[in-house]
């Protein structure tokens, strides 16, 4: 190695990863894209829930996949329980899960990323190398290891009885040359590792992650550039081991019999061949009880996320810890805790829904307070951990900062929760570093093209007041932003932006001109004398009574996708009407240089918001709080002016 690279990549969560992985598909090279991690054998490791895809998560996840991601195909290698949340509702709000095999799921991410050619540097890094004012590279605290992908063979059966390893290992002879290496461009992914301490009770360590240790040079060089850096704060339940639980005396939790996968590629373009591809698990149900919650009552004095011994008070306000929950929720007699197993050989299970920081010797009785779990013993124990991140009013919608060209955030430094958040993040991140470095446009996400378009733009123009979450409420073109037709939303997208490739565009369109052809042939059929297409409009119709019209049988889910839009056809001709109008001033660019305090009559609260957060176009003003429509108006006015003055002005 030479110590230089095109694209340089910081940490290696969901968000690293997919940023490095975008970037190598957009250059078409990815030797020329690094990763620096503290551990490389850590690189794609479920810290918390091992679970992807949820609520508007499991949106993000095929999004993420219609653009080429890796997260999606991940999560159906090592997926032991698949569910489609909101499955009695309509297709707009329903979500795909998979609950993840932890150890199979890092092995699937790790091969995946050594396929897209990313180089892995095990370091440290110190501060960020800017030159007038672009981002040339960053410093390390000393030299960085290299590490290759292994030799060993790492796919494991079906049954789940070969145990699947880490793909990055140590190379034994090779370290980058000196302690600076220099990029075209940089992605910061920290996570929750820049100035992270954990806390158990009165026990604080320095990490961002139990057993891994902490960033903490980053943070100080952020403010140096002039960064506004902010601290947010999360927590984990304890682990339990499965051999001490009451496991049959829980009623089951069982996943779908149908499952629904999260790629848009066809089963046999993937390594597996078959899915589910992991021997599939039930969960279990439990749930707190009165002496539970006498219990945390208590004690809430020594809980430091709740009882404000840490430095920040914002935390996840919609996965509270469960003294939060027994404090706001005070007339409930008790909450639902699903226990979860976390991998398939081992047996530690998650207990989803007592995020906690109360000291161990309250854990323990706390847990065995819970039916099934008299006996239960603790294999770790839930803590909360605060660590610092930067305002995202600071960057733009294509996640570079306004500060700093070439240097990109993405991820939990962004104030965002959850593993699904941060990949999509830092896919738009790769995407647009390569593009930069090859001196082309960057990629912008509407709105109403995308939950990933919603995602960036509210971190622009909505400062975050506890971790940011997605939820289907937040897009407001939610009809035709469904999980079942990103593809179709997306693909194309990414195959003008270069994230795409030929075989995953040949598979689009594959199914694409299938759904074409079951739509022209639902046309032509008759049901009750009128055309069957019509037909499936009505409340009553079946996806049975559509397939028996056909002449020949159609493939289920192109059925299904079809018979979604047609129903949705009225509400969606509307919902587009309303996006064109929205485009007239939606995409109207605000130039860098605009000044909000030359614009007369513009009210100062909306004058100081704007000139803080900076928007890019006349729509992300329009959504800042503490904007009216008024001042929208006022500024294109100004910016209709300042364009007819260009014009006029002589050359």
């Amino acid at each position: 190695m030479n110590g230089r690279c095109r694209v340089l990549v910081v940490g290696g969560g969901h968000a690293g990863v997919e940023a490095a992985a975008a970037a190598s598909r957009a250059l078409g090279s990815g030797a020329e894209v690094w990763m620096i991690s503290m551990d490389p054998a850590r690189i794609g490791a479920m810290s918390c829930n091992p679970a992807i895809g949820g609520l508007a998560k499991g949106q993000i996840v095929r999004e993420i996949d219609a653009l080429g991601g890796i997260m999606g195909i991940a999560a159906d290698h090592a997926g032991i329980q698949f569910k489609m949340l909101n499955a009695s509702k309509g297709p707009a709000v329903r979500g795909p899960r998979a609950q993840c095999d932890k150890e199979a799921y890092l092995a699937e991410v790790q091969r995946l990323l050594a396929g897209h050619g990313v180089s892995v540097l095990q370091g440290l890094v110190e501060r960020i190398v800017v030159e007038n004012g672009r981002c040339m590279g960053v410093q390390l605290q000393s030299d960085a290891r290299v590490w290759k992908p292994s030799q060993e063979c790492i796919e494991w059966n079906h049954n789940g009885e070969q145990r699947a390893k880490p793909v990055f290992v140590p190379d034994v002879t090779a370290a980058s040359p000196g302690c600076v290496i220099r990029a075209d461009a940089v992605i910061l992914t920290t996570g929750t590792f820049m100035r992270a301490l954990m806390h158990t009770g009165e026990t604080r360590t320095a990490g961002g992650r139990v057993g891994e240790g902490v960033a903490a040079g980053i943070s100080a060089a952020l403010v140096e550039l002039g960064f506004e850096l902010g601290r947010l704060k999360t927590g984990t339940p304890p682990r339990l081991r499965r051999g001490s639980i009451d496991w049959e005396s829980l009623p089951p939790q069982f996943g779908d019999e149908h499952p629904h996968m999260f790629s848009f590629l066809p089963a046999h373009t993937m390594a597996c061949g078959r899915f589910p591809h992991l021997r599939q698990v039930e969960c279990r149900q439990t749930h707190t009880t009165h002496a539970m919650h006498e219990l945390i009552r208590a004690n809430l004095h020594r809980a430091p996320m709740y009882a404000g011994a840490m430095e920040t008070k914002q935390g996840p306000r919609y996965c509270p810890s469960v003294e939060d929950k027994v404090v706001r929720f005070a007339d409930r007699e008790s909450h639902a805790v699903f226990l979860e197993p976390e991998c398939l050989h081992t047996d530690e299970v998650y207990c989803n829904g007592i995020s906690t920081s109360l000291p161990a010797e309250i854990q323990e009785p706390l847990v065995h307070a819970m039916p099934g779990c008299e006996r239960a013993q603790i294999l770790r124990h839930g803590y909360a951990v605060e660590y610092d991140m930067v305002w995202p009013h600071q960057i733009d919608a294509t996640a570079e900062t306004k500060l700093v060209s070439g240097f990109y955030l993405a991820g939990q430094i962004n104030g965002t929760s959850g593993y699904e958040e941060a990949a999509g993040q830092g896919l738009i991140a790769g995407v647009n570093a390569a593009r930069r470095v090859m001196g082309l446009d960057g990629l912008r996400i509407g709105r109403d093209q995308g939950y990933l378009g919603v995602l960036m733009d509210d971190l622009v123009v909505r400062q975050p007041r506890e971790p940011y979450r997605m939820f289907t409420s937040r897009a407001e073109h939610r009809l035709s932003l469904r999980s079942d037709n990103a593809d179709e939303r997306l693909t194309p997208i990414g195959r003008q932006y270069g994230l795409v490739n030929d075989m995953r565009w040949s598979a689009f369109e594959v199914d694409r001109d299938a759904r074409v052809h079951v739509h022209a042939a639902l046309q032509r059929a008759k049901i009750d004398g009128q055309s069957a297409a019509l037909w499936a409009r009505r409340g009553d119709a079946t996806l049975q009574r559509l397939a028996e019209s056909l002449p020949a049988p159609p493939d289920s889910a192109h059925l299904d996708r079809v018979m979604t839009d047609l129903r949705y056809a009225g509400y969606l001709v509307r919902q587009h009407a309303e996006i064109r109008r929205q485009h007239e001033s939606e995409h109207i660019p605000i130039p860098p240089s605009f000044d909000s305090t030359q614009v007369k009559g513009l009210r100062t609260e909306a004058r100081e918001v704007i000139g803080r957060f900076r928007p890019a176009t006349l729509g992300q003003a329009s959504r800042l709080a503490g904007v009216n429509p008024s001042d929208v108006a006022l500024v294109a006015l100004w910016l209709r002016r300042g364009s007819l003055a260009a014009c006029h002005t002589p050359p």
